[in-house]
């Protein structure tokens, strides 16, 4: 059995609902695929679910600073990680019914269970169900990527995923992997009451990021106990009794670390490898990636990868944005392109970071005059009054045209206020807007005037 539809798109991420909603508002007939759990990484083991751990990890850490702000509890803090996972089940889990009802609810949209893959350019194989459009858009995400380490099959491990369903505080987690995902953990399960430790192969944390960033949020890790490994060199798992022993090479520092529980976060991988993508004739890079250009095309003609599968970002927003692209495109005739966006992310960590535009190393590479400031947040009455008094401002802007060319707020509130810098460099105006703007006291957003003022020519 064959159906026709004016658009088929395979999974449920971020992209996914407001495609099928704007194509059937359009007049489309639409079959939407779903193989798992609807909603994608971000609604079932990514934004959503984090950030819902690292509110009540916030909780717990504010309630244990209570003399600090003139309270106190009584005994100790007691964390109730079993209501901790309910809560956050609860809301994920909302989050996901609510992608599902949504999509059932539109009008000339085709809900359809199971597994996808491709049978040609203009076919799809969903159980025994043959769907065929001369669209196909592919949204399927991406997973943890489990790297060949030495003796890593011997050991029990978790990922951003599985790590989601413990109902307990780990004795001891070892993190391998000392990015975002890793980052993010390590600081909530130590506030949850673990003893924390993470192993990085790089000299730094968050190695894309400048230096005073990744120090400086080395320094907040470590005054909360958190150990660090950095230059971790052969890698290797081995059990020693219950324990998980994960062997090091530092230069520095014993050669092992013994912990109860391990957690990998080295990194993502696309789920492309099951979707007969070679029978369409689809083109992916050697990692897996969906080739895709500036709209969002692949190599053929009528198929399109949106979200974390076309390596052109591995966010939400960068995949709602490519559902924007692609709609403009093709229903207002626009010519939107993935390179006409900034690049923006948030680290949420606390503080959080966040991110815009040009690091620099990318305005140093680039040779063009700069600018740059830099302000500590413990001048910043906000953050005083807070008691979060960590981390900094820097702003960097190009010596003629004045625009901004990139920004790191690293402190309370940063991954809010770095949209005050990024929606001026969309309107690509100059810095002396913000500088001459009258912000409200008593907020962060108000010194962005007084860190404006102090540029200096970039070193």
């Amino acid at each position: 059995m064959t159906r026709q539809f004016d658009a088929i798109i395979i999974g449920t991420g971020q992209a996914a609902p407001a495609l099928a909603a704007r194509f059937a508002a359009a007049g489309m007939t639409v079959a939407i695929i779903e193989r798992n759990k609807f909603g994608g990484t971000c609604v079932n083991t990514g934004c959503i679910p984090t950030k819902t751990l690292v509110a009540s990890a916030y909780a717990c850490h504010v309630a244990r600073r209570g003399a600090e702000y003139g309270f106190a509890i009584s005994g100790n803090l007691n964390v109730d990680m079993k209501r901790v996972k309910a809560r956050k089940d609860e809301i994920s889990g909302r989050s996901t019914k609510g992608v599902e009802e949504r999509l059932r609810g539109i009008r000339q949209c085709t809900v359809v269970q199971g597994h996808a893959r491709l049978e040609s350019s203009r076919t799809v194989r969903v159980n025994d169900e043959v769907l065929e459009s001369e669209k196909i858009f592919i949204n399927v995400g991406g997973r943890a990527f489990v790297p060949s380490m030495q003796g890593i099959q011997d050991v029990p491990f978790m990922t951003n995923s599985s790590i989601l369903d413990v109902d307990f505080v780990p004795q001891h987690l070892i993190i391998v992997g000392g990015s975002y995902i890793g980052l993010e953990f390590a600081q909530m399960y130590r506030r949850f009451g673990s003893d924390v430790t993470i192993v990085e192969m790089g000299p730094r944390l968050i190695g894309r990021e400048d230096e005073d960033v990744s120090d400086t949020v080395r320094e907040v890790l470590e005054a909360e106990g958190i150990h660090i490994r950095l230059n971790a060199k052969c890698i290797s798992m081995s059990m020693q009794g219950k324990n998980i022993a994960v062997g090091i090479d530092c230069g520095q520092g014993p050669p092992e670390v013994l912990g109860t529980h391990l957690l990998l976060a080295v990194g993502r991988i696309p789920n492309t490898t099951d979707l007969g993508l070679d029978k369409a004739g689809v083109d992916t890079d050697p990692r897996g990636y969906i080739i895709v250009d500036d709209e969002l095309r692949t190599s053929v003609p009528g198929i399109w990868a949106l979200g974390d599968c076309n390596g052109c970002g591995a966010f939400t927003h960068t995949a709602y944005n490519d559902y924007e692209i692609v709609a403009d495109n093709l229903l207002n005739g626009d010519k939107r392109r993935v390179s006409d966006r900034i690049q923006t992310y948030a680290l949420f960590i606390d503080p959080p970071l966040g991110r815009c535009g040009m690091t620099d190393a990318e305005i140093r590479k680039s040779g063009r005059p700069a600018l740059v400031a830099k302000y500590p947040m413990k001048r910043v009455s906000r953050a005083v009054e807070k008691g979060e008094k960590q981390g900094f401002i820097k702003i960097a802007v190009d010596a003629e045209s004045k625009q901004f060319l990139g920004g790191a707020i690293l402190g309370t509130g940063g991954d809010e206020l770095i949209h005050v810098l990024l929606d001026q460099m969309y309107a690509k105006a100059p810095y002396t807007v913000v500088q001459r703007a009258m912000h409200i006291h008593p907020t962060v957003a108000e010194f962005f005037p007084t860190v404006l003022s102090k540029l200096q020519p970039f070193a």
